[in-house]
Formats: C-alpha cells, structure tokens, sequence
C-alpha cells in the first residue's frame, strides 16, 4: 500500500542523489574541483542575478503584507491554526536557521571584523560593519525566500486544494502541464535542491561537534569520528521522523528554543551585556540605513569586495534558495488557517530579530575575546566558538550546552527534511509513509559525508550555490504564479485596504 502511493519524482531524485554521492565518493579531488569552478562561474557572472532576485522576494514580501491580498486566509474561512504561536515560531526557526546559527554566531562576525570588505581590520568601524553584515545575511532576504516558497506552497495547498508540491503552485501559468513532465522536472529540480540545501547543514554540524568534542576531550578530528557522529545523529532523527510530525518535530523543535535561550542568555549574562545591548540597537539602525544600497549592491568597481561578497552574501543567497523547498514546504504545512498578512509578519519580524539579537550576543562576545587573545581568531570555524567559551566564565557548561544544541538542532533540521521530501516524492501526502522518510534520512547523511570527504565546507557551500542556480526560476514563477491568482480572488471578493465586512462573511 505504502509503495503505490511513491510517485516517479522518488525515484529520478534517488537515482540523482547516488550518482552525486558516486561521484563524490571515488573521486573526491575532481568532485571539489568542478564545483568549485560551476560555483566560481555562477558567482562571478551571475553575481548580480542573485542579489537582484532576492532584494525582488523582500519586495514582493511587504507588497502583500500591504495589499488587500493579505485578508486571504491559507485555507478554508472556518480553518484555525494547528500549532499555537509558540510552538509555531520554534518549528519554522529550527527548520529555517537551525545549526548555522551555533556554526555561524561567533565566527561570521569575527571574520567580517578580521577581514572585512571595505574598513580597516580590527577597527571600531569594521566591528560596527560585522554585525551591520551578518544582519543583513541572516534577516529580512534570508526569510523572504522561504516565505515566497511557503505562501505558494501553502495558498494552493490549503485554498486551492492542490497537492502540496512545488510544481501545482505554477498552475496559473502552466495549466494541466504541471501535472506531466514538467512537474515531475520541477519537483524532481525542488527534491534534489532540497537534500543538498540540508546536507550542507548536516556537514557542517558534523564538523561541529567533531570540532567541539576534539577541543573539549580531545576526541581525534578525523573523518572516521565524524561518520560515526553522522550515524548516531541519522538513528536519532529516524526515531523522531517516525513519530510523526505532531510528536517528534514539534517536541524537539520546542527543545531547541529551550536550549537556545539557556546558551544564548548564558552568553548574554557572562559576556559583556552592556555593550552586547548597545551593539545590538545600533547595529539595527545601521542595516535599515543602509539596506536599500546593500541590498542591490553587485560592487563592480571593488574587486576585494567582489569577491568578498561571492564568498558571503551570494553564497548565503544561494545557500537560502536550496534551502527554500525544504524550509518552505514545513512551514507551509504547519500555517494552515493563517492569513497571508499575519503569516509574512510572522515569518519575516520575528525570525530575524532573534537572529539579530543572536549575532549581537555571540559576535560581540567573540570579538571581545579575540581582542584579548587573537589566537582565537586563526582557529577553524568549527572549534572558534569553544575557544572563545574557554576564555569565558562557565566556559564548560557553555560548550557542552552548545554541543547539545547542535545536535537537537542537527536532529531536528534533518527530521524535518525526512518530512519534506517524504512529502514531495509521494505526491503532496501530509502523512508519507514511514519507509520512504526512513531512505530519504540515510540519503541526506550519504549526501553530507560526501561532502565532507570530498572537500570540507568548500565542497559544501559550492554545492549549495550550483543548485540554486537552476531554482531560482522556479521562485521567480512561484511569485507570478501566486500573484495571479491571488489578486484574481481579491477582485472577485472585491477586497480592498479598509476593513470590509463582506470579507469576513465571506472569509
């Protein structure tokens, strides 16, 4: 029973995935080597593609959020929310940032304030443009792409009744061709964006706590240990993906916020509070000054900056549109009986405050540190975090809380793409069957090992700007797709910007 409902979409990605994982596996040096030169390419001529495309989503974003397309609900008028605002928060920030927030909150301001793009190095001005950078990285563009992804995904799904597939929100412009062999492309392109979007975070996670455990115990730091990492982390999210989504998902992403707040209050408390506050306010006022230039800047006439940015914030971008299907299909499923309006406040406010106030704590702190140990800010990206924790008061709990961080989020960022892609390969099924999640979740830890032996974060991050690529018009169709039609139903129930009566009887 279980095997009539798996559609040829499983199948075609499957074949895609052990093809990527062959290649990686006997011939790692070329495998970092070509997509090392695709990523290059991409970066350096298409530079300008990505920062447009995703400056256009924020755009797009606020447009609705103003527009009397906003009123519409993501379902039916009687359909209530599943998930209370809490629960619903924990869910959709596990899955859009998870590990890279623990990877990246010390290390991404440290290095912009190392080697930034434009200031000096180690300036007061290349502190204030760390964390103005990694602001605009990890906010406003990062949750517009997943948003656009789950508004389509969610509108067609729950007020159209679509399936939940990436290929049905391009219905008003494809018509019934979206349930043929372009569907099954689109799918096929969303499903493999999907598995290397998450083997990128599930690499870097490994790396993580190898790193952690290699500082704190001296665990050797090889790439044994770090399969063995791999496969105890795959069994515990196999266990969770099998529960369910209303179980597994949702308990752990619950206690992902709890450890969160515990280390990031943690950091806060022993940290230098008072300047992580002050840093915190202003470096918000410096991104809103700032956003609309950095938001369309391509820097063409800086080449160390061009080429700064290629290795941050046009990787970032492309890092976030293969993430997009995955993040856009969980969030979508867990938004029911939202409006679009309440729905993109929720997903574009408040997922990046936090992530603000996140890199305010752990940036600040770690620039502090490495002010008075500079050592600190030549280790690896995997270990700075636990050097930084070293030189801190209660330096021990805070690693090991960090550690355990990383794996409930690695845990749950892996669960929920088990979800997604069991979702996607059986047809839209909310509930896919068990057996399907089960391959997909040893797949995604195929793909990440490859990875890793293949090249370490190089291999990774160039692999999640390839597939972007190709994606990105797939978004560029979702935002027309969803426009068309919405704005079609917003005139035949007549909806404007004043509150409308008829709307709600209507609604």
């Amino acid at each position: 029973m279980e095997k009539a409902k798996i559609t040829k979409v499983f199948y075609i990605s499957m074949v895609l995935v052990l093809i990527t994982v062959l290649l990686g596996a006997i011939w790692p040096a070329h495998f970092e080597e070509i997509t090392g030169n695709i990523n290059d390419f991409i970066a350096k001529e298409f530079g300008w593609y990505y920062v447009m495309i995703s400056t256009f989503m924020v755009i797009f974003c606020v447009f609705l959020i103003f527009s009397p397309i906003g009123k519409l609900k993501l379902g039916k008028p009687s359909d209530k929310p599943e998930f209370n605002l809490i629960s619903w928060f924990a869910m959709l920030f596990s899955a859009g940032m998870g590990i890279g927030l623990v990877f990246y909150g010390a290390s991404e301001p440290l290095s912009h304030f190392l080697t930034p793009p434009t200031a000096e190095s180690g300036t007061n001005q290349a502190f204030r443009d760390s964390l103005r950078s990694t602001f605009f990285h990890w906010g406003f563009h990062a949750w517009a792409i997943y948003g656009v992804v789950a508004l389509g995904l969610a509108y067609f799904q729950f007020r159209k009744g679509e399936p939940g597939l990436i290929s049905r929100t391009l219905r008003p412009i494809f018509g019934k061709h979206v349930e043929g062999v372009l569907g099954t492309i689109i799918d096929v392109l969303a499903v493999f964006a999907t598995v290397v979007g998450v083997a990128v975070s599930l690499g870097m996670g490994a790396q993580q706590i190898n790193g952690g455990l290699h500082y704190l115990f001296n665990v050797p730091n090889t790439f044994l240990v770090k399969v063995i990492i791999v496969i105890i982390v795959t069994v515990l999210f196999l266990m969770s993906a099998w529960s369910g989504l209303s179980k597994g998902i949702q308990y752990l992403s619950n206690l992902n916020i709890f450890f969160a707040a515990l280390l990031l209050f943690g950091v806060l408390f022993v940290g230098p509070t008072i300047l992580i506050m002050n840093m915190f306010s202003t470096s918000i006022g410096n991104l809103l000054q700032n956003f609309i230039y950095m938001s369309f800047d391509a820097a063409p006439l800086n080449e160390t900056k061009r080429e700064w940015m290629s290795s941050w914030t046009i990787y970032y971008w492309g890092w976030w549109m293969s993430w997009s299907p995955f993040v856009g299909i969980f969030i979508a499923r867990v938004s029911k009986g939202r409006t679009i309006r309440e729905f993109l406040l929720g997903v574009l406010l408040v997922p990046s405050i936090l992530s603000f106030f996140w890199f305010s704590v752990f940036g600040t702190t770690a620039i502090e540190v490495v002010k008075k140990v500079p050592a600190i800010g030549k280790m690896t990206l995997e270990t700075q975090l636990f050097g930084i924790f070293h030189e801190m008061p209660l330096g021990i709990g805070l690693s090991i809380l960090a550690l355990l961080l990383i794996c409930t989020f690695f845990i749950t960022s892996a669960d929920s793409a088990t979800f997604v892609l069991g979702m996607q390969s059986t047809h839209g099924s909310l509930n896919p069957p068990n057996t399907v999640k089960v391959i997909w979740g040893i797949s995604q830890s195929l793909i990440a090992l490859v990875l890793i032996y293949a090249g370490g974060l190089n291999a990774l991050q160039s692999a999640a700007i390839i597939v972007a690529f190709p994606f990105s018009f797939v978004l560029l169709g979702m935002m027309y797709s969803l426009y068309k039609d919405a704005n079609k139903e917003r005139l035949h129930l007549g909806l404007t910007l004043k509150p409308d009566k008829r709307f709600r009887k209507k609604e």
